[in-house]
């Protein structure tokens, strides 16, 4: 038997939300017999007293909750042969049923009840949206995709070891893919959000996107496009100056995945840097953003690549091991060298070596810190060289104040605020 609350409060707040969730569910089918212009077997007073049935079924027995089930079964069964011919679904049927269990959950956990009871309902009154989004809108490609990221969260993250399996204690198979998996989730929500707005933000939109993928590569498109089309020069500027927000933004999130001390450390260089760039891009993208004409089609495509994460990956594993080598050497000298050398091809790598580092305590929280800005510092250089063989100096001597300034802004945060 489910024991229900003891007071008279807790045993009408049971009852009461049992009430609200079968009328709610019952009032949706109601209206979608309204629309369909046909014969529903379950209405707003039938749901209700479904959900009414299950939780005063608790308060008699357990065997009555099974006889109030099998009931519920039974009557959807029947109700299904009866209206299969010109209804063949079974929604409204498996809602009866879900209308009694929210009827026994609400004397036990009636907020959870209530939630539950408002989640069926809308995703029974998003019937055509769902339709049409998995139908329509969302693809094959989109779909494995999404499919690809849940496995690699759900199945392959919880079956690697979380320690260190290296002689140098470095590489954390666990922590390595947690980023593989964080860098496909963030792609996959610059992708949604693309497709949700559609082209209404246009290059800018897409340079912010494109940044939490590579930074760099964003540059070298928005380069070939500005050099191609010569007036959408300042929208490429913004976006590309957006593309360095994105990549301070996933900065943050690889600190707080592996070595949150870390980033509170860094937390006022991080948002002066973040300042300064949009800040920069809303200046130079004033036009752009009112340019509709310039705007990209709609987006379709994947929402991540798989390849690109798993790239990142096994760099932050080759820093790591080459900083552990370094650091063997020649001491914290040799991990800023090689935290150098691989900030001229991406950002997150190096910051991501040198906060497993960190937590390892084998580094100073001050050294830690200055190999975050070395490695800012050298995938700036590398940017600008990118933009200007890509863009042309007309592209790059507009770009290169809000590097600048993102980098300074960085440097001077970190030194103000020790």
């Amino acid at each position: 038997m489910i024991e229900p609350s003891q007071d008279n409060g807790g045993l009408l707040l049971g009852l009461a939300v049992a009430l609200a969730s079968g009328m709610l569910i019952g009032i949706e089918r109601e209206q979608r017999r309204s629309d369909a212009q046909s014969r529903i077997p379950a209405g707003v007073r039938t749901f209700t007293l479904i959900a009414l049935s299950g939780a005063i079924s608790t308060l008699l027995g357990t065997v009555l909750i099974a006889v109030g089930a099998g009931f519920i079964a039974l009557a959807a069964l029947l109700s299904y042969r009866s209206s299969s011919a010109t209804d063949p679904g079974l929604t409204t049927e498996v809602a009866m049923f879900v209308a009694f269990l929210l009827g026994v959950l609400a004397m036990s956990q009636p907020m959870l009840a209530a939630g539950l009871g408002v989640g069926v309902a809308l995703i029974l009154a998003s019937k055509s949206r769902l339709h049409e989004f998995t139908r329509r809108v969302l693809t094959a490609q989109e779909l494995h995709d999404a499919l690809l990221l849940i496995a690699s969260a759900l199945i392959v993250l919880p079956l690697l070891p979380d320690r260190a399996i290296d002689p140098w204690q470095v590489i954390n198979p666990h922590r390595l893919w947690r980023l593989v998996v964080l860098m496909m989730a963030i792609n996959a929500l610059g992708y949604i959000a693309q497709r949700a707005l559609g082209t209404r933000l246009g290059l800018p939109l897409s340079g912010f996107a494109s940044g939490f993928a590579s930074a760099t590569a964003t540059i070298g498109a928005m380069g070939s496009r500005a050099k191609t089309h010569p007036d959408q020069r300042p929208a490429c500027v913004a976006a590309s100056t957006l593309a360095n927000v994105a990549t301070i933004i996933q900065l943050a999130l690889v600190l707080a995945t592996l070595a949150p001390a870390l980033l509170r450390a860094l937390t006022w260089p991080l948002i002066a840097s973040g300042t300064a760039a949009a800040l920069f891009a809303a200046f130079s993208g004033i036009a752009a953003w009112k340019d509709r004409e310039s705007e990209p089609t709609t987006l379709r495509g994947r929402p991540f690549q798989p390849k690109h994460a798993l790239v990142f990956a096994a760099l932050i594993g080759v820093i790591l091991i080459v900083s552990a080598l370094f650091r063997q050497w020649f001491g914290e000298y040799g991990l800023l060298a090689a935290t150098a050398a691989g900030g001229f091809a991406d950002a997150h790598a190096p910051a991501a070596s040198i906060a497993q580092v960190f937590v390892t305590e084998k580094i100073s929280l001050q050294v830690a810190c200055i190999g975050v800005l070395i490695g800012l510092a050298t995938n700036t250089i590398s940017k600008t060289i990118v933009a200007f063989v890509s863009g042309g100096a007309a592209f790059a001597w507009r770009l290169l104040p809000g590097l600048v300034a993102m980098l300074a802004a960085f440097g001077a945060a970190l030194f103000i605020f020790p």
